[in-house]
């Protein structure tokens, strides 16, 4: 094994209760997913532990040592879990390559978890096997582009579907700061090993509540194999949305929650069961 357990991961830990593990996706730090902790820490949503994890080379956390390709930040995040929950039961929320990440996880440790809800997921590492769309532009808003730092405003341009204020708002305060902290070297390397054993993905069997969420505008990774994807398992539920890219919780931030509501009630009661 390449991977070397840091000292310093850099970890958010909020609330008690069953433990519910984000895994954000490549070029991107843990704040992409924690903009959706209020379907965790409303009234209803008591209970929950929700552990926000930077992956090796994003965020706080540095990249790791040695090889440093995909399947060293999965033993690294495998690792991780072992420190942060043990043998505890737990749910995954997880997006684009966390996708991927984060049934590699599942995989390795079936029996403690009690459901995953995937957004917008990696379905194949090969870019030139995915079903992708074109990419398209729903609306545009040049006026605010236009006011928008050069810089940010070609890296919102290349990920926004539907561009406007409020849109914008919510990629600068949730994707905007990992993607400007990513470590480029980290994400070359990965790149170059971009890769999982498939003997893991074909050994996971997971009897729990199971989202997947697609964007319907998704030219990163689409939204076909994603539908397949969600065959797989016996208690899927599958919405693929249109207006909504690659970052479809930003995109779609209502019908997203509402389906992660559902979702954790489906998972409450496994919880509860277990």
């Amino acid at each position: 094994m390449e991977t070397v357990m840091l000292p310093n991961p850099h970890v958010v830990r909020r609330g008690a209760g069953t433990p519910v593990l984000f895994i954000h996706g490549n070029g991107v730090d843990h704040r992409l997913l924690s903009d959706l902790d209020d379907v965790f820490a409303s009234d209803d949503g008591d209970g929950w532990e929700r552990i926000y994890v930077d992956l090796p080379g994003f965020g706080q956390t540095p990249p790791l040592i040695g090889r440093g390709g995909l399947p060293d930040v999965a033993d690294w995040l495998d690792e991780l879990t072992s420190e942060l929950i043990g043998s505890s039961s737990f749910a995954v929320v997880a997006n684009s390559l966390g996708g991927l990440l984060a049934r590699d996880l599942v995989a390795r440790r079936p029996a403690q978890c009690l459901g995953m809800a995937l957004l917008a997921p990696v379905v194949d590492p090969a870019h030139e096997r995915r079903t992708v769309p074109e990419r398209c532009v729903l609306v545009e808003d040049h006026d605010l582009l236009a006011s928008i730092a050069p810089a940010d405003a070609v890296t919102y341009a290349e990920m926004a579907v539907l561009q406007s204020r409020e849109n914008w708002l919510r990629f600068q305060r949730a994707a905007l700061p990992g993607i400007t902290a990513a470590d480029d070297d980290a994400m070359r390397r990965i790149g170059d090993l971009y890769e999982l054993p498939h003997s893991n993905e074909d050994r996971l069997v997971l009897d729990r509540p199971v989202l997947v969420v697609a964007g319907k505008r998704d030219h990163i990774v689409g939204y076909e194999d994603q539908d397949a994807l969600s065959r797989r398992f016996p208690r899927s539920t599958y919405a693929a949305l249109d207006g909504a890219g690659h970052n479809v919780h930003l995109d779609q931030p209502e019908l997203v929650r509402a389906l992660l509501r559902e979702w954790r009630s489906a998972v409450t009661t496994e919880a509860e069961i277990a």
